[in-house]
C-alpha cells in the first residue's frame, strides 16, 4: 500500500474548512493528521460537525507542531488572518492551498480591494488555483490560492469566450453558506428566508479575479444575490462578443475548452444547483439571444467553490490523480 501524505486543515471549524477536513479524512492518498480552530480549539470535530465524521480534536495553530505532523496544509482562514498562517507553514516547508483571498490577486489589486498585504513576499510564488486554466502551474506549485466561489463559476462560464468578449454582465445567485459560519444581519435565518436580495452592487471583491483572469479590456458588471438556501451557486452570464456568435459557434468554443475536463459538464439545458450539490462538478449551458451569448454555470459553493477545488489543487500539487477523493 502506497504511503499516504500527512495533511493538516487549518481553520477546520468554518464551513469550508470543515468540508476540507471531511474530504482529507476520507481521501485514499491523504492522512489527516491535524485540524485546528480558533474559538473551537479543544473540541472534537465530529461533535461540531457530526455528519462529516472526522474523529479528531481541534487544536490551536502551532506551526512547529503542524510541521511535525504534516507535509501539506489546507488553510481555511478568512482573508488577512490566512496570510500569516500561510507564511509560517511555508517557512517550515509545507505545501499549502489557501482558501482565502490573500494570494489570489497581484498586490495592487489585492490592496485596492482588501487591505495592506500581510505576506507580500509570497505573492509571486502563489498560483491561482483554477485547474481548468492553470493546471500545469498548479502541478509545480508549493502555494496555491483557491479561487472565490463566485469567481469559479463565473470564470468557467466566461473563459472560453474571453478573447472575444467585449462586455460581460455576471448575475450570481448564491447560498448563505458562502458568507461563512458567523451569522450577520444579512445571513441570519430571519433575514435570509423567504427573501432574495442583491448585495455589494457597487463592486464585489470577486470581480477583481475576473478582471485579472479574463482578457484585457473586457467590461465587467458583477452583481451577486443572496438566495434562501444553504449550499449552491448559479452564475448567469450575458456576454457581448466581437464578432457576434451563433449558438453553434459559441458551443463549439466551450466543447474545445472543456473536452476531457473531469469536473466540467457541458449540458443541453439550463443547469440547476440541486444537480451539483455535494459534488465538485460545474454544469455549464451555452446559448444565444440577439447579440449576446448566454452562459449559465452551476456549482456547489462549498465544493467546487471552496473545499472540493482545494483538494483538487492539492491532488495536482502532490502528483495524485486529479479526481481522487472527489468522486
Amino acid at each position: 500500500m502506497a504511503e499516504r501524505t500527512p495533511v493538516a486543515v487549518i481553520g477546520a471549524a468554518g464551513f469550508g474548512g470543515a468540508l476540507c477536513a471531511r474530504l482529507a479524512h476520507a481521501h485514499p492518498s491523504l492522512e489527516l493528521t491535524a485540524v485546528t480552530a480558533r474559538s473551537d480549539a479543544g473540541r472534537r470535530h465530529d461533535a461540531l460537525y457530526p455528519r462529516h465524521g472526522v474523529p479528531l480534536t481541534m487544536e490551536e495553530l502551532d506551526p512547529d507542531r503542524i510541521a511535525e505532523k504534516a507535509r501539506a496544509a489546507l488553510v481555511a482562514y478568512p482573508h488577512k488572518a490566512a496570510a500569516p498562517a500561510v507564511r509560517a507553514l511555508r517557512e517550515r516547508g509545507l505545501k499549502v492551498v489557501d482558501l482565502s483571498a490573500d494570494f489570489r490577486l497581484d498586490r495592487e489589486r489585492y490592496e485596492r480591494w482588501y487591505q495592506p498585504h500581510e505576506a507580500p513576499e509570497l505573492i509571486a510564488e502563489a498560483v491561482y488555483g483554477l485547474p481548468e486554466a492553470h493546471r500545469d502551474e498548479i502541478r509545480g506549485a508549493d502555494l496555491v490560492a483557491g479561487p472565490g466561489c463566485n469567481s469559479t463559476a463565473a470564470l468557467l462560464a466566461l473563459l472560453p469566450l474571453s478573447d472575444l468578449a467585449r462586455d460581460v454582465v455576471v448575475d450570481i445567485k448564491t447560498g448563505v453558506s458562502g458568507a461563512g459560519r458567523e451569522a450577520t444581519t444579512e445571513t441570519h435565518y430571519v433575514s435570509a428566508t423567504e427573501n432574495v436580495n442583491p448585495y455589494k452592487t457597487e463592486g464585489h471583491r470577486h470581480s477583481a479575479e475576473l478582471e485579472q483572469e479574463l482578457a484585457d479590456g473586457v467590461r465587467i458588471t458583477f452583481v451577486p444575490h443572496l438566495v434562501p438556501m444553504d449550499q449552491g451557486l448559479l452564475a448567469s452570464c450575458y456576454v457581448t462578443t466581437e464578432p457576434r456568435l451563433s449558438t453553434e459557434e459559441a458551443r463549439a468554443l466551450f466543447e474545445r475548452a472543456y473536452a476531457g475536463e473531469p469536473f466540467v459538464d457541458l449540458i443541453d439545458a439550463p443547469p440547476r444547483t440541486a444537480d451539483v450539490r455535494e459534488t465538485n462538478r460545474c454544469r455549464v449551458y451555452v446559448t444565444t439571444t440577439g447579440d449576446r451569448v448566454l452562459v449559465f454555470a452551476a456549482i456547489d459553493n462549498l465544493w467546487k467553490g471552496a473545499a472540493g477545488q482545494a483538494v483538487q489543487d492539492l491532488n495536482l500539487m502532490l502528483g495524485l490523480p486529479e479526481t481522487e477523493g472527489l468522486q
